[in-house]
């Protein structure tokens, strides 16, 4: 399979309806051996384009994931971003607000963590969990301080579907190119993995009651994502629905897709104008002339 980033593209507008969109294709690999060979290929061509992101310090980039318990969040970002570097990278996991994130609006613990120009964000779950797990379970609501007025279940969703597009149009307009990646993972698969983490040692402390719990409300959650991804994929924020049962596939459309966005960058390092040009050939000299250390 070759890898087209507008086949997992939800379109500005579109309806999702999940069970529509597949959590397993075509992989494009045709052994272990291939996929390491491709993964490498594309993770050398990030940290080229990295490094011309950083140099031209126009842009800036947020990678948004968003996924159900053991879809391989960690481990995309993990191989994915392997060859980056770290100094022009940072990754946020964003869990259980604060008291004094509560005490504020809900894009303000992510905004102060957005990147700055010439480097990479990576959001491990996001402000989007404010319309996801906030929506499955309301309770949660009652506990963030919000006046009475605005806690109207009929109304307060597509408010803050409206907030987020709103964050995501502005940080357009200055140069922040956000991509989002919702990894599909099956009901199955899920319950093929959580065994896995119990049965092998070595994965037990990635398993907690707490996954049980909420894979209890796994309908809730594929209606939340779906409405989600239906208000909030636009042109230039676009959400990637990318089929999550083969972990090595994922991985490979995941930085496809982050390729293509890279190279649709206009980007170019600096210029070396006269004056500087002159400087550089004197300093130049300078080390040619300068005596032999002794030691």
């Amino acid at each position: 399979m070759k890898i087209d980033p507008k086949d997992f593209r939800v379109k500005e507008g579109e309806s999702v309806d999940l069970k529509k969109w597949s959590t397993l294709v075509k992989p494009a690999y045709k052994s272990k051996e291939q996929y390491h060979e491709l993964l490498d290929e594309q993770v050398s061509e990030l940290s080229d384009l990295q490094r011309l992101l950083y140099a031209s310090n126009r842009y800036s980039v947020l990678l948004i994931f968003q996924a159900m318990d053991a879809a391989g969040k960690d481990g995309a970002i993990r191989h994915v971003m392997s060859g980056i570097n770290p100094q022009g990278c940072q990754v946020f996991s964003f869990k259980h607000p604060s008291a004094e994130e509560l005490d504020h609006d809900f894009l303000w613990r992510t905004t102060q963590a957005l990147p700055e120009r010439g480097r990479i964000g990576i959001f491990n779950r996001s402000y989007y969990e404010e319309v996801l797990i906030v929506r499955v379970h309301p309770e949660i609501l009652l506990g963030e301080g919000l006046p009475d007025e605005v806690l109207n279940e009929e109304t307060i969703w597509q408010e803050r579907y409206r907030s987020i597009t709103d964050l995501e149009h502005h940080l357009h307009r200055n140069g922040t190119r956000i991509i989002k990646f919702f990894l599909h993972l099956s009901k199955e698969e899920q319950r093929q993995r959580f065994l896995a983490r119990i049965d092998e040692p070595d994965k037990n402390w990635k398993f907690s009651l707490a996954d049980i719990v909420e894979r209890k409300f796994w309908k809730q959650y594929q209606q939340a994502y779906a409405s989600c991804l239906s208000a909030t994929s636009t042109k230039n924020a676009p959400w990637y629905v990318v089929p999550a049962d083969d972990k090595k596939n994922a991985r490979l459309i995941v930085s496809r897709i982050l390729l293509e966005t890279f190279k649709a960058l206009d980007m170019h390092y600096p210029e070396t104008d006269a004056k500087r040009q002159q400087e550089l050939l004197s300093i130049r000299q300078q080390l040619m002339t300068e005596a032999p250390d002794d030691d």
